[in-house]
């Protein structure tokens, strides 16, 4: 079934409008706001300095507090426990769960999201956007599951992840005739095509080409006289955690620190040119990061004041930085710890923007456009269900955690369910050290129990995908 029979049309294309002048005097429809999200991988919530890392990580990141003071800052802002379910999550506005993408994908087999998945790159560039993807991808590694098959008009990266760049190098593999992860580019439309090997030298080139390529995308959209979306997932700072040569050595604290002053430069390099194009007052700019801190001895990153690692339910796993921009629209130095899910900024920014959301399928994403604005300070959403890979592990609630498992010491192993729920009151206890089991707390039960009761009726009416489902998909075939 094609795609752009499932969605009704967005909001009609505003008409081109003649260039005049440099590109510096060119502006984006003002009903459609450019969106520039930059997406970090593996990026704990305590590495940059406004969330409280920066000089203690050994290396100052000026950009992006700067970025932080001219918007919003959340502190509450939660994601998906790992890389794949997490841009997925982003990407379709859907808990993971749903959609055969809530486990990195290991080894053989078909990857990624079905056809019949709805990308919020779709639904923009049926409301007239340009599309862009300019880095790592992690839903689908055959052709017609890359980006430019998800409604990205090009897209530049890898498909699957960084840890791949160890193989070319390693002597086995070479043996075993592995095949090696290559850097791809692709058009809407084509065939995406293999460039060079994703090796350790690409590792480090790799986040400087992403930067550059956005660039060129932004300024190409400007010259079209089109609002543009760039998906921007870097590959800084997932392991092997190495930097650009231009960083190398640079802070003098190691690898860990040079990459996050490549990262900061990076950011700093694309605000410039959205400030050069003249697009500064028309351009949503995020920052933030698709899970938890990097746990990879020798590059482990920080969590800050929470605990945990990403592929667990801790809130060190939950927790990322987001920081959101867009000036005479968002309050400049707001900082809210009110609740936000990554799934949230699908239908948020699908409403700012003019462009539709499915309704032929649930949406747990919850519209924030008031919250972003400032005229509430209250958040759309209160809750919403753990899961990591397919095990509902917790829910929060508020301030509120419930967990039905244990906590995980080693982020990769299963760890042991519960007899009895714990509880955590995050306020009081950021660290989940002293679960609240007595029954002065058990009043909260009620509230947090009802999000996950919700949401495992929503998964009867609405049966989950299975991961490794082909195209073409069809929900009404499934029993």
């Amino acid at each position: 079934m094609n795609k752009s029979l499932r969605l009704a049309l967005g909001s009609s294309i505003v008409a081109s409008f003649a260039l005049t002048g440099s590109l510096a005097q060119a502006q984006t429809p003002a009903a459609k706001p450019n969106i520039v999200f930059v997406l970090m991988d593996n990026l704990g919530y305590g590495e940059v300095g406004v969330y409280g890392g920066g000089i203690t990580r050994g290396a100052p990141t000026p950009r992006i507090d700067k970025l932080a003071a001219e918007g919003l800052r959340l502190t509450n802002y939660n994601v998906e426990a790992q890389c794949t379910p997490s841009r997925s999550a982003i990407l379709t506005g859907r808990f993971s769960i749903r959609s055969g993408t809530h486990s990195i994908p290991i080894g053989e087999g078909l990857d990624g999201l079905t056809q019949w998945e709805v990308t919020i790159a779709e639904t923009l560039s049926d409301a007239g956007y340009a599309t862009g993807h300019f880095g790592k991808w992690h839903l689908g590694s055959a052709q017609g599951r890359l980006p430019n098959a998800q409604g990205f008009d090009e897209w530049y990266g890898i498909a699957r992840t960084t840890d791949e760049a160890f193989w070319p190098s390693d002597p086995a593999a070479k043996a075993a005739n592995v095949t090696f992860t290559h850097i791809m580019e692709g058009k809407k439309g084509q065939q995406s095509t293999e460039g060079p090997v994703y090796d350790l030298e690409q590792r480090r080139l790799i986040d400087g080409e992403i930067t550059t390529r956005t660039i060129d995308f932004m300024k190409r959209s400007v010259e079209a006289g089109k609002p543009f979306y760039a998906y921007v997932p870097y590959t800084l700072v997932h392991f092997p955690t190495l930097p650009n040569p231009k960083f190398a050595g640079k802070t003098g604290n190691g690898d860990f620190p040079d990459a996050l002053a490549e990262m900061d430069s990076n950011v700093g390099q694309l605000l410039d040119a959205v400030d050069d194009l003249n697009a500064r007052d028309n351009t949503i700019f995020v920052f933030t990061s698709d899970n938890g801190p990097e746990a990879t001895w020798p590059w482990q990153g920080s969590s800050g004041p929470w605990r945990g690692y990403y592929f667990t339910h801790m809130e060190g796993s939950l927790r990322v930085p987001f920081i959101v921009r867009w000036p005479g629209h968002i309050p400049a130095g707001r900082v809210s710890n009110g609740i936000v899910h990554e799934v949230d900024t699908f239908p948020t920014f699908a409403a700012i923007a003019g462009a539709s959301v499915p309704k032929d399928r649930p949406v747990d994403g919850v519209e924030q456009t008031e919250f972003l604005f400032g005229t509430t300070d209250k958040s759309s959403r209160e809750g919403f269900p753990i899961f990591v890979a397919d095990r509902l592990e917790g829910v929060k609630w508020r301030n509120w955690k419930v967990v039905f498992y244990d906590e995980e010491r080693d982020w990769w192993t299963v760890p042991a369910k519960l007899g009895s729920p714990k509880a955590f009151d995050l306020t009081t206890d950021p660290k989940e050290e002293y679960p609240q089991t007595g029954l002065r707390s058990s009043w909260m039960a009620d509230p947090a129990m009802k999000i996950v009761a919700d949401f495992e009726e929503s998964l009867r009416r609405n049966l989950p995908i299975k991961p490794g489902t082909p195209d073409p998909y069809e929900p009404s075939k499934v029993q």
